[in-house]
């Protein structure tokens, strides 16, 4: 099946359950769908069925993971493939502060090169697409950085972004 990557409604916590993505599938059934954030902790010592299942209608379903450890990214990627997801997702854009104090989420885009390692984990662990959700950028006002990718060097928000891709 084509995936329809046109329209996409974001992973939010405390929505886009499985209730609510058998709703959404019903307005169009080649969109992606994501889950709600897990945590590769979660997936990886939790109770994976409870966690993870969904009813094959929700197909194409997105895993979308919160975590920067490489390893337990790229196992909780494994697991999650092996559930029959088409894709996995990292997130790298919810701003909570909930998120940011378990160093995931929009700050680790403060740590591209800890985002690659991660990704690099969970692409060479899978055979389906491994994806980021981010942000354009993570510092308020007008000075955007992101630390280490650009060394200083300082650029507006979409030239960031694409520094912040490129690694």
């Amino acid at each position: 099946m084509e995936i329809n990557r046109k329209i996409s409604v974001a992973p939010m916590m405390d929505w886009t359950d499985r209730h609510c993505r058998y709703f959404l599938r019903g307005f169009s059934p080649a969109t992606l769908l994501y889950t709600e954030m897990i945590t590769a902790a979660a997936v990886t010592r939790g109770n994976t069925q409870r966690l993870l299942a969904f009813d094959p209608e929700e197909h194409p379903v997105a895993l979308q993971l919160g975590g920067s450890d490489p390893g337990e990214l790229a196992t909780a990627a494994r697991i999650g493939e092996a559930f029959g997801y088409d894709e996995i997702n990292l997130n790298c854009g919810c701003p909570s502060d909930r998120v940011a104090s378990g160093a995931f989420g929009a700050c680790l885009m403060r740590e591209p090169q800890r985002v690659a390692e991660c990704v690099a984990a969970m692409v060479a662990a899978v055979r389906i697409p491994v994806t980021v959700k981010m942000r354009i950028g993570v510092v308020s006002g007008a000075r955007r950085e992101v630390a280490g990718a650009l060394a200083g060097f300082e650029e507006d928000e979409f030239a960031a972004l694409q520094a912040f891709v490129a690694l």
